[in-house]
Formats: structure tokens, C-alpha cells, sequence
């Protein structure tokens, strides 16, 4: 049953999930995810929103914080918000977003804030609203911390019953993880995900691992800036864009020097701005990876929308931390069941 929606009022909480042992990647290591919550309330009915501030493209919790709070008296008086074909004022509000925030972490959780609370109020989950199938259970990728290939080799053993591993790497030794990670998971699918460590003189023997490893995938291999290099390079792997890609803007630059991108929630600025860059991509004969910052399952839930169309899944946040938020996603392994209404959507 459909609610009348009254007045919009605007929560922003900062929470620290711990994580499970340590989560390293070549920028660094942490032991917990800070994450930024926004509610939108209407009357007895919320909306939510989660996102992961990334110092990687500038941000902070305190910058996102800040960058939200800036827009309140905006976001309390959507009503006054006029969008030609807008629904609602809540659907007014959401597709009016990126007039007011940059693609990014802000605009994300208030993004996934007005899906989730226009679907509460009518009723209709937020799948059928963006025309898109309802989600399925989804198998995701596994990630392993960067580390020694000792370190990395015995991590992938305790995970090898795991369909798909994502290998984290860092430059230098490369080669020897993946050879490590390999070995001791004969049967599963490679992810390597460099994270713009390597350069242009690891290229070669990096590559040459990787395909002797068998190796589905290269994630972002060179710094965002520096994709020209790949003209000269004739990879038999496919290369997926990570930290190159954010928006439908970053097409153009990409094409031709990569065969995949990942598309991320907190890169585009919420489930809106991905949908539209993920039929963009597939127009453009790419194929598609749906990942995640790393965040409870409030963040993944509205990303399992990309998922069927997805070659690669890599929504395992939740799996990496010491505990998740409660309804939380449901994992059968690595496995993901369609989210609880309760949680989003």
C-alpha cells in the first residue's frame, strides 16, 4: 500500500565495523571500515543509504560529512525540487543528486537513501522502479589481503573451497604471489587486482604470471592517468578499469585500452549513475564487474541490482568483516540470497 509522503527529514551517522584479522591492499593496511550512514525519514518510514569514504579520490569521513550536511536545508525541502517526470518528491530529490554532489561517496548514500525509502513508502521494490530483474542469488568473489607469497599461499588454502579468489597485489614479487595463490588453489577462478601498483618495466613478467596462472582477470595493473601505456600492450587476459572508471564520463578515455570495467557504487554516486554507466559499457562491448568499497551488507544490497548482468561479482564486504550489520545479506558460502526488504530495497 502506497503512504503520503510528508516531510523529509535527514540523518547522518558515522559507524566502525571491525574487520576480520587485517585488510591490506598496496595503499595500506586497516583493521576496521569507517562508514557513513545516511537515513531519510518520512513520517515513520526510513530510507538508507551506506557509504565508504576513499582517501584515494580525496575523501574523508569528515569531507563526506561535511559535504552532505551542506545540502540539508536541499535534501529536508525536496519538496520544493521540481525534475520534469519526477514521481515524487523523493524521486525529484534522487534524480536532482548529481546537480548537487560530485560522483562519489556523498552522493551514494543519498542516492541509495531515496530508492530505499521511495520503495518503502509505495511499496514497489526499488528492481521494478529501475526496470531491472529482481535479484538472484549471486556468487561473489573471494579477496585475499595482500601479503608474502607464504602469507598469501596459506590464506588461499583456508579459502580454496571458494569459487573465485581476488588476489590483492603490490608491484614488486608479483609474480611470486600469483605463482603462491595458484598452487595452493588449483581449482579456482583468478582475480588479480594490482590496484595501480605495477609500471611499465613489471608489465611483461606480470602478465606472463598471470597467464600462466591461468588468470580470468588483471584489475586496474598501472596508476589511473598512465591507461595510455596499454595501447602498446596486447594482453591475452582481459584488463579491467577500477580506479580509471567512475562515471560515464571515464568511457571515452578507457576504450580500447581496457576489456572490462568495474563499476562501483561509491565511484558513480549511488545505483543511478551505475545503472546508466553499466548499459553505456555493455554498448560499448565491455564487460562488466559490480565491487564494493569494503562495507556491511547495507552497502552491497543496492549493487546486487548490476549483478545478473555482471561477468564478475565481487560483493564480499560483509564476508570480511568481524561481524555485519543486523538484517544483514545472507551468504550460503560465497553464495549471496537476495537481500531482506528490511535491510533495502
Amino acid at each position: 500500500m502506497a503512504r503520503t509522503v510528508g516531510g523529509i527529514t535527514l540523518e547522518v551517522a558515522v559507524e566502525r565495523w571491525p574487520i576480520a584479522g587485517r585488510f591490506t591492499i598496496a595503499r595500506g593496511s586497516r583493521t576496521e571500515a569507517v562508514v557513513v550512514v545516511v537515513t531519510l525519514r518520512s513520517g515513520d518510514v526510513i530510507g538508507r543509504g551506506e557509504c565508504v569514504p576513499y582517501a584515494r579520490y580525496g575523501e574523508s569521513v569528515e569531507s563526506v560529512v561535511a559535504e552532505i550536511e551542506a545540502q540539508r536545508r536541499r535534501i529536508e525541502g525536496a519538496g520544493a525540487i521540481e525534475v520534469r517526470g519526477a514521481t515524487s518528491p523523493i524521486d525529484a530529490l534522487r534524480q536532482s543528486l548529481p546537480q548537487a554532489f560530485p560522483a562519489g561517496a556523498a552522493r551514494n548514500a543519498l542516492d541509495c537513501a531515496c530508492w530505499d525509502l521511495e520503495a518503502k513508502l509505495t511499496g514497489v521494490p526499488v528492481y521494478e522502479r529501475a526496470g531491472v530483474a529482481p535479484p538472484a542469488p549471486v556468487s561473489t568473489a573471494y579477496t585475499l589481503s595482500l601479503g608474502t607469497p607464504d602469507e598469501m599461499a596459506a590464506a588461499a588454502i583456508v579459502a580454496q573451497h571458494r569459487p573465485v579468489l581476488k588476489i590483492k597485489l603490490g608491484g614488486e614479487g608479483d609474480a611470486a604471489r600469483i605463482r603462491a595463490v595458484r598452487e595452493a588453489a588449483p581449482k579456482a577462478t583468478l582475480i588479480v587486482d594490482a590496484n595501480e601498483s605495477w609500471r611499465a618495466h613489471l608489465l611483461a613478467q606480470n602478465l606472463a604470471a598471470c597467464e600462466a596462472a591461468d588468470v580470468a582477470l588483471i584489475e586496474q595493473p598501472l596508476p589511473a592517468g598512465e591507461d595510455a601505456i596499454l595501447d602498446e600492450v596486447r594482453s591475452p587476459i582481459p584488463l579491467c578499469a577500477d580506479e580509471s572508471v567512475h562515471d560515464r564520463g571515464s568511457l571515452e578515455y578507457l576504450a580500447g585500452r581496457y576489456q572490462a570495467i568495474n563499476i562501483k557504487l561509491d565511484k558513480t554516486g549511488g545505483l543511478t549513475e551505475a545503472l546508466a554507466l553499466a548499459g553505456e559499457a555493455r554498448g560499448l562491448g565491455l564487460t562488466i564487474m559490480v565491487g564494493c568499497m569494503l562495507g556491511t551488507s547495507l552497502a552491497m544490497a543496492p549493487a546486487l541490482l548490476l549483478a545478473a548482468d555482471a561477468a564478475f561479482v565481487d560483493l564480499d564486504g560483509p564476508l570480511l568483516l568481524a561481524k555485519d550489520r543486523v538484517p544483514g545479506l545472507a551468504f550460503d558460502g560465497s553464495t549471496i540470497l537476495p537481500p531482506d526488504p528490511r535491510l533495502w530495497g
